[in-house]
């Protein structure tokens, strides 16, 4: 892989953000109603029952909005290229499918390291929250976060690569769909059998299950952290390989020259 041509992309996501007010404000907006729509139901709910629903409920939100943003930010690099009709011409380039992927990638750590911040000054400015209530040991857990972003992201690029621009629905719901199974805000014993069997091989699981663990003033998870990292670590490779095999088919089959704003199937 070459540096320059994945500094390339990243410079070029940069000054699309930097010129555009929208795409700035973007970055801000959605994470900040997020909180203050749950912070204000947290402390409803932390005021009749006397509980700690800020900590509980407002921690899981911040922590699971960042892995939406991280997401998010691999899949609006993608989609600028898409809008712009500027991706054929990505790929008309020296550009490698792993350089383009480590691009946005690497886009999309400033990106999402910048709401995370702006949530956390949110919700510290209006609810007094602050991440070090989970203590400074649950850190490493963002990582695991960061890694299932990036495999959902890349996921639904593949989606829509597939199934062309006017596909792009299919990732909006991607989060909302995964959640259930991960238990953000309750324990995956909760679920039903079958859905607990699918929560135990997604990464998320392992944040929120190792937090609450922390929380609740337990050892320290260090068993979560190192499944949740692997399971991390082997979601991405399924799907840069998802996404390879269905680049490689739309080379194969031609599609990739007739993507357009319908379809490709």
């Amino acid at each position: 892989m070459s540096p320059r041509r994945i500094y390339a992309i990243v410079l070029r996501q940069f000054y699309l953000t930097r010129d555009n007010a929208t795409r700035t404000l973007q970055i801000f907006l959605w994470p900040f109603l997020d909180i203050v729509l749950w912070g204000f139901i947290s402390k409803y709910l932390e005021d009749v029952s006397g509980g700690e629903f800020i900590a509980v409920l407002l921690g899981a939100i911040i922590l699971w909005d960042f892995l939406s943003r991280v997401m998010t930010g691999i899949t609006m690099t993608f989609f600028e290229d898409v809008w712009s009709r500027n991706f054929l011409n990505m790929f008309a380039s020296p550009l490698s499918i792993s350089e383009y992927i480590a691009g946005m990638v690497a886009s999309t750590i400033g990106t999402s390291a910048i709401g995370f911040v702006g949530m956390l000054i949110a919700a510290g400015g209006f609810f007094g929250f602050s991440i070090t209530t989970y203590g400074l040991m649950a850190l490493p857990f963002l990582l695991i976060l960061f890694l299932g972003g990036i495999a959902l992201g890349i996921f639904g690029v593949a989606l829509v690569l597939r199934y062309g621009p006017s596909a792009e629905w299919f990732i909006w719901p991607l989060p909302a769909i995964v959640a259930p199974f991960v238990g953000v805000f309750y324990p995956i014993e909760t679920l039903p059998q079958w859905m607990q069997l699918i929560g135990k091989v997604l990464a998320p699981t392992y944040v929120f299950e190792g937090v609450r663990a922390i929380v609740a003033g337990q050892s320290y998870p260090i068993s979560s952290l190192l499944i949740g990292t692997g399971l991390g670590v082997v979601s991405i490779a399924l799907a840069y390989a998802f996404f390879v095999s269905v680049y490689r088919r739309a080379i194969r089959t031609g599609l990739i020259a007739r993507y357009s704003a319908e379809t490709t199937a």
